[in-house]
């Protein structure tokens, strides 16, 4: 029986770098190093390769981890093959790390390289009302894959306040402390609202990253 042709845009993506993207939806990772990534993001995998679940490493961590809602559970992908990484058919992009780091909505983190340093921080100035405490800061040299519902839009924050929904963060430069903006006055509550009540603002050289959604499904066809 003859093998079924398909079009060349749907066969793997050949490459030797440790981190692939197979398409805007996919990622490869060729193990040699461990890799930290998402619990439940493998989608496929070839070789000899273990997963194991990646504890939080110290008694601070773990309180972290407890009082966190925006906390990521990770898993440890190692040995010797090509492990590929999705999330919900949501867009993935890469971030070269050298020597700085990112804050990341734990529900963005995708994969990371594991020589990277890690750790749940707390979001100064969130309250319940802002979508969470915590983020992941990640910090060091190395590859850092993460998602975001819908292509994301790097905004920079040098030059002019930018304020974003706090549902629509993806990450941002460590060196930045977003504040929290309250749009909301009493008129416009009396009258049902905006929608739009709370904001982070950032200001200073960095950058944020924002996604076309407030964590809402996109559509397929996106």
């Amino acid at each position: 029986m003859r093998s079924p042709l398909f079009d060349h845009v749907h066969a793997e993506v050949q490459s030797s770098d440790l981190f692939a993207l197979q398409s805007d939806r996919m990622l490869k990772v060729t193990l040699g190093p461990d890799v930290l990534a998402g619990k439940g993001t493998m989608v496929a995998y070839q070789g000899q390769v273990q997963f194991h679940h990646e504890g939080s490493g110290s008694v601070a961590r773990f309180v972290k981890n407890a009082m966190s809602s925006d906390n990521q559970p990770l898993m440890r992908v190692s040995g010797q093959g090509e492990v590929f990484f999705a999330r919900s058919a949501e867009h993935v992009f890469l971030i070269q790390l050298e020597g700085d780091a990112i804050s990341v909505n734990g529900s963005s983190l995708l994969a990371f390289e594991s020589r990277l340093q890690w750790d749940l921080h707390r979001t100064k100035g969130a309250g319940m009302m802002t979508s969470g405490l915590f983020n992941t800061l990640i910090h060091g040299e190395g590859m850092v894959a993460l998602t975001s519902h819908g292509a994301p839009m790097i905004l920079d924050c040098s030059q002019q306040p930018t304020f974003v929904d706090p549902n629509a963060t993806v990450c941002w430069s460590a060196n930045l402390t977003p504040g929290i903006v309250n749009s909301m006055n009493m008129r416009s509550l009396i009258r049902g609202g905006t929608g739009e009540a709370f904001q982070y603002s950032f200001h200073g050289p960095g950058f944020v990253v924002v996604q076309p959604s407030e964590g809402y499904p996109m559509p397929t066809h996106a």
